[in-house]
């Protein structure tokens, strides 16, 4: 996921990514944990997109509260 997609997302879409995110997120953890992930990368991906994520709410609620 780029920055660029995610600066086109509503508001709401932006909401429902970011906990299907947080939902994977803790799936790979957990398969981890029980040796069932093959691709460990992924963890690292998820969490990056997490970040691309509350990284764009912060800067859309920096925007309303300076407005």
């Amino acid at each position: 996921m780029k920055a660029a997609e995610i600066r086109e997302y509503t508001q709401e879409e932006l909401n429902r990514t970011l906990e299907d995110s947080r939902r994977e997120l803790f799936n790979l953890r957990m398969q981890a944990q029980t040796g069932q992930l093959e691709n460990t990368a992924r963890i690292r991906l998820v969490r990056r997109d997490i970040a691309r994520l509350l990284t764009e709410q912060g800067a859309r609620s920096n925007v309303q509260s300076n407005a």
